[in-house]
């Protein structure tokens, strides 16, 4: 069998291990949280507006988004996995929210596995990313790729991701990290439709946005500490007993989703900011829009609700947008821009 077979074989159990430990095993931090319980908003018992007049939209990138809310970049790559991304679809078409899919190099290696990522057919309207791993432009990889991801499912932008802890713990897990971000700027120059960089979960520090402010990036997704650790998930599909005890010991390890949504903002001021990283209620989305997110992302309590059932998925992000739409009126805050500027909230 060729070697390169084997490893995109690899990749495909990889994907698949993902889905099964994120669902059935405690991968979530714990002593580190999102530092959103730090703040409150000031309730107003006077709001001078009415339920039917909060209106919950945004634009984002360009299209107009029913809430500030993405389903972010998960999976694709086998059977069950396309099952969760046009489960996902079919809720962003229906909810008029935005979508990523998982990192499709897989679907380079085994292009037979393309139809796991596309999902325009189901949802024409959405605002959707396509997704490589950075790394992977110091690994062959370039703006053909990065060109062929985006065409592969009719992307509007494309997300690059970083993850050095992840790889670190992965079993073979890609570490070459050395001058990506003047790669970066190569794909920000050539491609024709945004480009996007986030974390998997363990959050972006002040010094990396200055880095992807000066490479022309066009929006950050902080992904921080506080939700899924991508080292804990990597501990418990690891065979290697100093991988296990290395994703055991930095499980906790990240910048706090709030730490780094303020610090990504106060370096890039005009840039579009997306916070995810531990998101879990509507509350948790109206705190982050308050501290300067544009939108914010959510992965694994849709996957949990995705993977009970349909309705289970569209019941949560229901109830998410009738959360924020709750908080809005009792902020007074008519709008999403209000939300931003005019709520108040203060520090616990």
């Amino acid at each position: 069998m060729e070697l390169s077979y084997i490893r995109a074989s690899e990749n495909v159990q990889r994907k698949a291990d993902h889905i099964h430990v994120a669902l059935n095993e405690d991968v979530e931090f714990h002593t580190r949280t999102t530092g959103l319980e730090k703040y409150s908003f000031i309730y107003e018992a006077l709001p001078e507006i009415s339920l039917e007049e909060v209106d919950t939209s945004t634009t984002l990138l360009g299209k107009r988004l029913s809430m500030p809310l993405i389903i972010s970049s998960m999976t694709g790559g086998t059977p069950d996995t396309a099952r969760y991304n046009r489960l996902f679809a079919e809720a962003a078409q229906h909810f008029g929210i935005a979508m990523g899919v998982g990192s499709q190099r897989v679907a380079f290696e085994m292009p037979m596995l393309e139809d796991t990522f596309r999902v325009r057919d189901i949802a024409p309207d959405i605002l959707l990313f396509a997704n490589l791993g950075a790394v992977q432009l110091n690994n062959g990889y370039g703006v053909e790729e990065c060109i062929r991801a985006v065409d592969m499912i009719g992307a509007d932008a494309l997300i690059l991701h970083l993850n050095p802890l992840q790889e670190c713990v992965q079993t073979d897990g890609n570490t070459n990290f050395h001058n990506l971000s003047t790669k970066i700027a190569d794909i920000c120059d050539a491609l024709d439709v945004p480009v996007i960089v986030k974390e998997v979960g363990h959050g972006i520090s002040a010094r990396t946005a200055k880095l992807l402010e000066d490479v022309g990036v066009d929006a950050i997704d902080v992904a921080g500490a506080g939700g899924t650790s991508w080292a804990k998930v990597e501990s418990h599909r690891a065979t290697d007993p100093r991988l296990i005890s290395l994703g055991a010991v930095l499980g906790e390890w990240g910048l706090p989703t709030v730490d780094s949504l303020l610090a990504v903002r106060s370096v890039s001021p005009n840039r579009t900011v997306i916070a995810s990283g531990g998101i879990r209620t509507g509350d948790d989305i109206a705190k982050c829009i308050a501290l300067g997110a544009d939108a914010t992302g959510m992965a694994l309590p849709l996957l949990k609700c995705a993977s009970q059932s349909k309705d289970a998925l569209f019941a949560k992000i229901d109830q998410l947008q009738e959360e924020l739409t709750t908080i809005m009126l009792c902020t007074g805050s008519k709008n999403v821009a209000s939300l931003r500027t005019g709520a108040t909230l203060a520090k616990m």
